[in-house]
């Protein structure tokens, strides 16, 4: 899997060093993405709305918990608010918790990580978070409507206006290394890379 842009939202990290680290661990962790199973690149069958998407991050989110993320983490933004779980979040040192989500929803669903992970800057139970989108192109071939780079990146100065003293805030576009029609589609649903499972 290679990474096509990694747009910077919020970069107020004078306080905050180790944030190269971990999206160094986060860009890492996209490179293991392989499809089949076994090779050595990203390879999707280009078939129109097709291929599943949630099995996709199965491997992103193995090696991030071999680097000692939680997976599934629940916070509670507010003392009114606990959103659903963060695919995967990393605990530093200080207790602060970087955040990371990987898009399998609609459009919708971008602009609630995103919101979630800037709320949760806000009220300082966050010091970062990134969300990971698949590119445009790569949406043509994904179960119909996923959220995208493309359709969220109208969005962007909405974050970047915001009035957050902390932190780092980004969403990073994917998409597969080459194409191929004889390459096995990817499973819909949550199954798939039974390897890759948490």
């Amino acid at each position: 899997m290679k990474i096509l842009k990694h747009e910077v939202l919020i970069n107020k990290t004078s306080s905050f060093p180790s944030y190269k680290d971990i999206i160094e661990e986060i860009n890492t962790a996209i490179s293991k993405v392989v499809w089949p199973v076994g090779t050595d690149k990203f390879t999707i069958n280009p078939s129109p709305k097709r291929n599943g998407v949630k099995p996709i991050k199965n491997a992103c989110m193995a090696h991030l918990r071999d680097k000692g993320w939680d997976l599934e983490k629940r916070i509670r933004l507010t003392s009114e608010m606990r959103p659903g779980p963060l695919d995967a979040a990393k605990t530093l040192r200080d207790q602060k918790i970087f955040a990371l989500e990987w898009e399998t929803g609609n459009i919708s669903s971008s602009h609630r990580a995103v919101n979630k992970m800037a709320l949760g800057m806000l009220e300082r139970v966050l010091i970062g978070g990134v969300l990971i989108l698949p590119s445009r192109p790569m949406y043509r071939y994904l179960t119909d409507r996923v959220g995208n780079f493309q359709e969220l990146r109208p969005y962007f100065n909405t974050w970047k206006n915001l009035n957050i003293q902390d932190g780092y805030l980004a969403v990073i576009e994917i998409e597969h290394d080459a194409t191929d029609l004889k390459s096995p589609l990817i499973p819909k649903g949550t199954d798939g890379w039974a390897g890759y499972k948490k």
